[in-house]
Order: structure tokens, then sequence, then C-alpha cells
């Protein structure tokens, strides 16, 4: 077989095995809002996480909690849901904040980039402090809007009635914002996985191996002579 032909499918098998796997949302584990305080505290919830349980705590200034029962606020699920997102917030668990002020979302131990949920957060500005992502929104229970980013990516505006999901990429063991006051807009928590990831560049990716692998095959192919 030709050499430049052989090359050419080695690069063509390389390209349809990189891009044919399709990529598949995960399924989030949104929190359990268990308990109202007097006390701050205010809310506290658990988030089973596989084998692990996670204890959740909520600070800061609310208009209600909901942890048992109450109005369903996440339907319909298709604002919540995304590439990333497999699952939208369950039952009706929602913590409705109004004043405006500080948030602070303690969790028992580091998860891995905590979701935000968002139900109605119109016409205010809210606040992270770090890089966000917008991974969803839609028409939602209270209607439909758009989250603008602000320009340094660390917040963003409610215009409308945004219903949706942010990411906020880390590791945390505590993740605070702050937003400004308006009717009520509701939020829960949810992760995809705990604490920190492994160190970089310790194990090589599986499309990494995979290209590496098909260089080596090449090279071999291109050094033997064509025989005579």
């Amino acid at each position: 077989m030709d050499k430049k032909k052989i090359m050419r499918s080695i690069v063509v098998l390389a390209i349809i095995l990189v891009f044919s796997s399709p990529l598949r949302a995960a399924t989030v584990y949104w929190t359990d809002w268990t308990s109202v305080l007097a006390t701050t505290p205010g809310v506290l919830g658990t988030l089973d996480i596989g084998s692990s349980v996670v204890d959740v705590s909520f600070s800061g200034a609310y208009d209600f909690a909901q942890t048992s029962g109450g109005t369903n606020y996440w339907i319909p699920d298709t604002p919540y849901l995304s590439a990333t997102v497999d699952n939208a917030p369950p039952a009706s668990d929602i913590i409705a904040l109004s004043a405006g002020g500080t948030a602070t979302i303690t969790f028992s131990e580091a998860v891995q980039d905590p979701l935000i949920a968002l139900v109605s957060f119109n016409g205010n500005t809210v606040e992270f402090g770090v890089p966000i992502e917008i991974l969803s929104y839609g028409h939602g229970y209270w209607g439909n809007g758009t989250p603008i980013l602000n320009s340094g990516g660390t917040g963003f505006y409610g215009s409308g009635e945004v219903h949706g999901v942010v990411r906020v990429p880390g590791s945390f063991e505590s993740l605070s914002f702050t937003h400004t006051p308006e009717g009520w807009h509701g939020i829960t928590v949810g992760v995809v996985g705990l604490g920190t990831p492994p160190p970089p560049n310790t194990v090589p990716e599986p499309t990494t191996m995979l290209l590496l692998g098909l260089g080596l095959v090449g090279v071999a192919v291109c050094g033997r002579k064509r025989p005579r």
C-alpha cells in the first residue's frame, strides 16, 4: 500500500476518533435543603454525592426557604439542562432571596465546580468575585430573561426573568456572592463531584495517548523503505 495513502488513512482515523465521541451531560447532585434556623447559618442541607454526604449551609438574608414541600419553581426543567447538566433541581427545595447583600454557601468538604440554579433573577446584579460560566437559561416558571455577563466575567445582570444555571469553576469549601434586591429571586446549589482535581499532566488524556500512538505508527510507516 502506498505510504501516502497509509498516512492519509491514519490522519482520517484520528480525526474520526477524536470528534465522533459525543459530549455527555453529567448527572448533578442537587442540595436537599433540610432545615431552617433562626440564627446563622440560616438554612442547612446535604449533598449525597455517591457514597459521600456533604453538609451544606446557607448564610445571608433571605425571604423564605422551602425544605419540604411547596411550589416547585424548577418547572419547566428546560432552562436548567445543557451539555453539562443532565437533570434539573428536583422537587421544590429553594432559597428565595430579596433584600440583597452577601450570600455565602459553605460545604463540609471541598466540591468541584459548584452550580447555582437560578429562578426569576429580574433586574438585579450578581457578583461572585471569581470567573463564572453561564451554562444555560430559558423560559422558566416566571417567564424568560437573559443573564448578561459583566466585563470581567465574574458576575451578571438579570435582564428579564432569568432562569438558568451558573457554574463557578474551581474547588470550593465556601462560595460567596453579592446580589442587589428585587421582589425575590431563588437559588439552589448542585455539584457533579468532590474535591480538588488531580495535578495536571500526571496522566495523559486518552485523546493524547491515541494521537501519540497514531503518530508513532506513522513514524514507523514512514521509516519503512518501499520494496524495489
